[in-house]
């Protein structure tokens, strides 16, 4: 009986080498972060997002779990450079006047 290793169905590398879920240009990390920050199942995620499939979102959760190291990296690189644009930008003219107002 032969053994035929498979890949993740709906997952694709874009030209950036990032995965994104096959025919959407969701990328796995948004997804992820979107389980993360706001405690979605994938049913929520569905929900947000209904244009995927589940068998979409559960492919790409899958392909974090097994990648979770290298994403994680990512990750963490994207919000050290968040907030290295926040610090270099400043305060933004809003939340001055906001801050002003007593309302920040």
């Amino acid at each position: 009986m032969a053994i035929l290793e498979l890949q993740y169905q709906h997952i694709v590398l874009n030209d950036k080498n990032v995965p994104i879920i096959s025919g959407t240009n969701m990328k796995v990390i948004e997804l992820v972060l979107e389980r993360t920050a706001h405690g979605w199942s994938p049913e929520e995620l569905h929900f947000q997002h209904p244009y995927l499939t589940l068998g979409q979102i559960h492919s790409a959760l899958a392909y974090y779990w097994d990648h979770q190291e290298e994403l994680d990296r990512d990750i963490e690189r994207r919000l050290e450079f968040v907030d290295q644009v926040q610090r270099t930008a400043g305060a933004s003219p809003l939340a001055a006047r906001l801050k002003a107002k007593g309302l920040l």
